[in-house]
């Protein structure tokens, strides 16, 4: 990472505050917000001088001493239609956190994945302060869709930090900005999914305890709910008794009880973060929505099925813009359709429990999972380093403050 040393302007760096250094942070949502605290924590241990931070963040940002300039709630939006009421909003705020960056003039710019908000902040700064160096921690899915963002990029981004192992080449291909992989934050939370003996022994034990992971979205659980429980009765009756566990949050926490009431196996419902851990550390195996959760249980050796389900709409714009042949994040970091993904109409109830009947008894399709899964660790690098040290060092060095 030598080469982030030198700024924009050709000198080493932003040096007006050669007692200190200040970033400027902007996350866009919750996720984003628990890598900026994090980030935050990396920096202060590893800086050479005193640091100062400023930006918009969340409670974990806060936590870490961030005043941020509104709050992260009124940047979320919920489905397309609630776009138009809160545009005039969130273009203010947009105007409002670059103004606030430019008056700053820190040291550099990082902002934290949500690319419809961060990098329309990013360009305005850009455009008026073109000498403070701009981190975008997190690749937008450019290898996934609308992949000429890449390119793009390089007129408003100084350096990428990716979390997936394949990112860095992905953008060299689509000729986006310089691009380090430092690790998935999963990486330093893999002790909460691997099991102790006890736990283990439970994976083998009878029943088996399956998992259950429809989303965390109210529209994911709108779709996915019904056809899951009606796969996990069609397995039961194949593999006979079975203990299943169904993580979800808060706010959906009595949706999910009412409409899994008539379930042909009643799952055990779980908000609290130590059930869901142990149900990762004890499943045999999951059926899941697309999403992280599908690299969590990797990481964590549970064969899984994928599903997902989508309107008709958000199909149709997916066929023309998705250029991915697989969807699970697991699947894609490892470069092969290890889980099963069963998508759209293929997501039936017999397709699904056929797929997990095949993956709870000892089979050549779990063995060939739990084999791949074995991989991770060299592919995503885990153990060698924190994935937030590495992000932190990167900021430090691109700030010009590398010592």
């Amino acid at each position: 990472m030598s080469a982030m040393v030198a700024s924009r302007d050709g000198s080493s760096g932003n040096h007006q505050h050669r007692s200190g250094m200040s970033i400027f942070l902007i996350a866009g949502e919750e996720s984003g917000d628990r890598l900026g605290a994090a980030l935050m924590a990396a920096i202060e241990d590893l800086a050479p001088y005193p640091v100062t931070f400023a930006g918009v963040g969340g409670s974990a940002m806060a936590e870490r001493g961030l005043h941020s300039l509104f709050p992260l709630d009124e940047l979320a939006i919920n489905g397309f239609s609630a776009i138009p009421a809160r545009l005039p909003l969130i273009l203010r705020r947009i105007r409002e956190a670059a103004d606030a960056v430019i008056a700053a003039k820190p040291d550099s710019l990082v902002i934290i994945d949500s690319p419809d908000f961060t990098h329309r902040v990013a360009r305005r700064v850009r455009a008026a302060a073109p000498h403070i160096p701009i981190v975008d921690y997190v690749s937008p899915t450019v290898w996934a869709w609308r992949p000429g963002r890449a390119a793009a990029m390089r007129r408003y981004v100084d350096h990428v930090l990716a979390l997936l192992p394949f990112e860095p080449d992905v953008h060299r291909r689509l000729g986006g900005p310089p691009c380090t992989f430092v690790g998935h934050p999963l990486a330093e939370a893999v002790t909460m999914l691997r099991p102790s003996p006890q736990e283990a022994a439970r994976r083998v034990a009878e029943p088996p305890l399956l998992m259950v992971l429809p989303g965390s979205r109210s529209g994911e659980i709108g779709r996915h709910l019904a056809v899951f429980g009606a796969a996990v009765g069609l397995a039961g009756e194949r593999v006979g008794p079975v203990e299943v566990v169904l993580p979800t949050v808060p706010h959906l926490l009595e949706r999910v009880r009412r409409d899994t009431a008539a379930w042909p196996i009643m799952p055990r419902v779980v908000v609290e973060s130590q059930e869901k851990w142990a149900a990762f550390r004890q499943a045999r195996a999951a059926l899941a929505a697309s999403g992280t959760v599908t690299l969590e249980l990797a990481l964590a050796s549970v064969p899984t099925v994928v599903a997902y389900k989508v309107t008709l709409f958000e199909e149709l714009i997916a066929r023309t813009l998705v250029r991915v042949k697989m969807v699970g994040l697991a699947n894609i970091v490892l470069d092969e359709m290890i889980m099963p993904e069963l998508l759209q109409r293929q997501a039936t109830a017999k397709n699904l429990a056929d797929a997990l009947v095949a993956i709870i008894a000892d089979s050549p399709q779990r063995r060939r999972q739990c084999e791949a899964f074995a991989k991770l660790d060299a592919v995503m690098e885990i153990g060698t380093a924190m994935p937030s040290k590495r992000a932190a060092a990167a900021v430090i060095m691109l700030s010009g403050k590398g010592g």
